[in-house]
């Protein structure tokens, strides 16, 4: 545990990260999701992409310069590929740029805010848990589109709930809104006395 009560709770000033909270940080990070994530990069973008040394520096290396990330999102899309060029650059803003259009890319594609990762997090090793996190949220949502594209094992990842109403048309939406109509306006078969206000109702 934290010394000195330094908690998740408080959030007093950071000067940096401290060795004890890159600890904590790293902790998070998941080597058996690691050998997911490699094994489905690996069959989503084909054996060109090879594979890394096991560990996290090995996994930071594979996706640092962001062209085995540039594949993987070009991989969902059928036509119309989102990231429209992938090179391979020793030079630090050359991959830093494609890990940001990979980025880009992969919240076009539904990924929220809060599974995405930061740029550094991943090119100066900051954070390759939330590299992971991203990288299952977005098999999740492969996996949940089921458009033909996702080539893994359905499952290696939760399928999304489908929450997105981004997928939803408007007469969906519609439709949706006369459920919820037809289920707040009539009272088929529930009297007054089955809907006590007092207390809220047992839901069997």
């Amino acid at each position: 545990m934290a010394a000195k009560g330094v908690g998740m709770a408080n959030k007093g000033p950071s000067y940096g990260l401290s060795r004890q909270v890159q600890d904590k940080i790293d902790s998070k990070y998941d080597p058996d999701l690691e050998q997911i994530l490699v094994e489905w990069i690996s069959r989503q973008c084909g054996s060109g992409v090879g594979k890394p040394e096991p560990g996290k520096q090995g996994f930071q290396a594979w996706l640092k310069d962001g062209c085995v990330l540039g594949q993987l999102i070009n991989s969902l899309y059928v036509v119309d590929k989102p990231v429209k060029k992938i090179q391979s650059s020793g030079m630090a803003f050359k991959q830093m740029e494609q890990i940001s259009q990979f980025l880009t890319a992969a919240e076009s594609y539904g990924v929220t805010k809060t599974d995405m990762f930061q740029t550094v997090d991943l090119w100066e090793g900051k954070d390759l848990a939330a590299v992971q996190r991203t990288l299952s949220a977005l098999g999740s949502l492969a996996v949940t589109k089921d458009d033909g594209t996702y080539l893994g094992d359905p499952n290696w990842f939760f399928k999304k709930a489908q929450e997105n109403k981004r997928d939803f048309s408007e007469d969906q939406m519609k439709a949706g809104k006369n459920v919820i109509g037809l289920q707040m306006g009539s009272n088929k078969g529930a009297s007054q006395e089955g809907m006590s206000y007092g207390r809220p109702r047992q839901i069997l």
